[in-house]
């Protein structure tokens, strides 16, 4: 009997080992295993952990695994349906690669509703995970981040409007993708199960190109035109939510409008001061003589880049902490005196061309770091 538990927890070690080898990474620790036993059944944690580091087709799986293919065919589909497996179609031939854990399957699991008592016992699983020491850390990248952040487009200076490129312009990476899908934001639905949701929309998850229509037909997202996905941008602005994208240049899969209560990504700086998002290429700039000291700004950013501080007259105003702000936009967009605005950062991030580009770089930094 000790033989076959010994056997199984070290299928799952090799799993976990797997994993951890992907770009995005993971930390191997008390949480993350247990999430894997939640999620993986045995013979999907088998298969798993047998996954190449690139995608692959099904005789190649069924040869690594020595699974017959219809069968192993089952086994992926349900994986797949899972978000444990990403099935991707090109030309006539499907191709299957392992979902790292972000962005992967923290988000298509609670990119879903199902069972309740299972959603709940996985939101405690992951949040102890993100919790942990060590555990978001793993997951933020080293020099070239996960995420980068998009700038609200109303606040940027008339003067440097002809210098912003497309890249850097939620609308216009929109529109470039002719539509796409919305889905249940994650991480305020994994927040919902744990009591701690904000009264933010959760309907608001963005998923462009290839990947909205993985989505949607996995029943995770619903099919939205452009105009219907610029809706959401402007209503997320409306309530001072943050943008971040996929940190890349061309065709970016997913725009999250992100809060620092319950997006994990903020929570790391909030929390942990881990950076797992690039700012944009602009920075909050205060003049002093514009402003009346309401403190609007400090209450409303996400980050607490904003605090108030005392000048020594009995005058407050606002002191913008340059290392912390990721330049959202969100504090000058509701600044009614103009008194904040958004200046051009003087050294500019240009994001990796495209995915491959960008799984490439974090790799060799993680392996450097080693």
């Amino acid at each position: 009997m000790g033989h076959l538990i010994n056997a199984k927890e070290e299928l799952y070690q090799v799993l976990a080992e797997r994993l951890n080898k992907a770009p995005e990474g993971a930390m191997i620790n008390e949480e993350f295993m247990a999430i894997l036993h939640n999620l993986y059944n045995e013979i999907e944690a088998e298969v798993g952990s047998k996954f190449p580091l690139v995608p692959i087709t099904l005789s190649k799986i069924s040869t690594i695994t020595e699974i017959k293919e219809d069968e192993l065919r089952i086994i992926l589909d349900n994986m797949s349906n899972k978000g444990l497996v990403m099935d991707i179609p090109r030309k006539d031939v499907m191709y299957y690669m392992l979902a790292p854990m972000v962005v992967g399957f923290f988000e298509y699991t609670f990119m879903r509703t199902g069972d309740q008592v299972t959603l709940k016992e996985l939101a405690e699983l992951f949040e102890k995970y993100f919790n942990s020491d060590g555990g978001f850390k793993a997951i933020a990248g080293i020099d070239t981040k996960v995420m980068r952040n998009l700038v609200y487009e109303n606040v940027i200076p008339v003067a440097v409007e002809t210098e912003v490129l497309d890249y850097e312009k939620a609308s216009e990476i929109i529109r470039e993708s002719g539509g796409g899908s919305i889905s249940m934001c994650s991480c305020r639905h994994q927040a919902s199960h744990l009591g701690t949701a904000c009264n933010a929309p959760q309907e608001v998850c963005i998923s462009l190109g290839g990947a909205a229509k993985w989505l949607i037909s996995k029943g995770m997202g619903k099919p939205a035109t452009v105009e219907e996905l610029l809706k959401v941008l402007k209503q997320t602005r409306e309530i001072g939510l943050v943008h971040l994208c996929d940190n890349v240049m061309n065709k970016p899969t997913y725009i999250c409008s992100c809060c620092g209560c319950c997006c994990h990504i903020l929570k790391g700086i909030n929390e942990k001061q881990i950076f797992a998002t690039h700012p944009s290429n602009f920075i909050a700039s205060l003049e002093s003589e514009k402003c009346v000291g309401c403190g609007i700004c400090a209450d409303k950013c996400q980050i607490h880049a904003i605090t108030m501080t005392d000048q020594g007259n009995g005058v407050e105003l606002p002191f913008v902490n340059n290392e912390i702000c990721i330049g959202c936009g969100v504090c000058a967009s509701i600044c009614s005196t103009g008194a904040l605005s958004m200046a051009r950062r003087s050294v500019l991030h240009v994001p990796p061309k495209n995915i491959p580009e960008k799984l490439a770089k974090m790799a060799m930094e993680k392996a450097r770091s080693k």
